[in-house]
């Protein structure tokens, strides 16, 4: 956990109250940000541009964007897009709120345990071993896109043989 190096060593519950408190102060500082710059737009020639458009969607983004921003704290790289964008559209505050606890709740459970531990024993290794390091970075990559081809082809395999088990119809004269 290189950028938490302060909380090496430190029971569970302090790692994971930090990092909760970490996310609920980021998530909503990026949201307000990006309030900020929507609100520039919304006024601007784009904002008289969509009109309604922009309307219907910031009622979309409203009312059911709260199980996306959620979501977001189980990707890589996407957290800091979705609450930008809710911020952007004016999601409402107190369910952007709701739905960043719930996610925060989650990301500092995993970055605490799972993700901190493979990070740490990965950095570890590094500074034994870089050839082996990389190594198994490698192999998890070979691995991960071996699943995601095996994955494609029997779905296609399960299409053909759907399509194939379907008997066709035949149009009576």
């Amino acid at each position: 956990m290189p950028q938490f190096a302060f909380l090496e060593g430190q029971p569970f519950w302090v790692i994971y109250c930090t990092l909760l408190v970490v996310i609920l102060l980021r998530a909503p500082a990026t949201y307000w940000i990006g309030r900020g710059l929507g609100a520039g737009v919304t006024r601007g020639r784009m904002g008289e541009r969509l009109g309604p458009k922009l309307d219907a969607a910031k009622r979309r983004i409203d009312r059911y964007g709260a199980p996306v921003v959620t979501l977001s704290f189980f990707t890589v790289g996407m957290q800091t897009a979705i609450n930008f964008s809710a911020g952007a559209v004016k999601m409402r505050f107190p369910r952007y709120f709701a739905a960043v606890f719930v996610g925060g709740l989650a990301w500092a459970g995993l970055w605490g345990t799972v993700i901190a531990g493979l990070v740490g024993t990965w950095l570890e290794l590094f500074l034994k071993s870089p050839w082996t390091a990389v190594g198994v970075i490698v192999i998890a990559v070979a691995a991960v896109t071996a699943l995601v081809v095996v994955s494609r082809l029997a779905g296609r395999f399960r299409k053909a043989g759907e399509a194939a088990a379907e008997p066709e119809t035949a149009s009576a004269p």
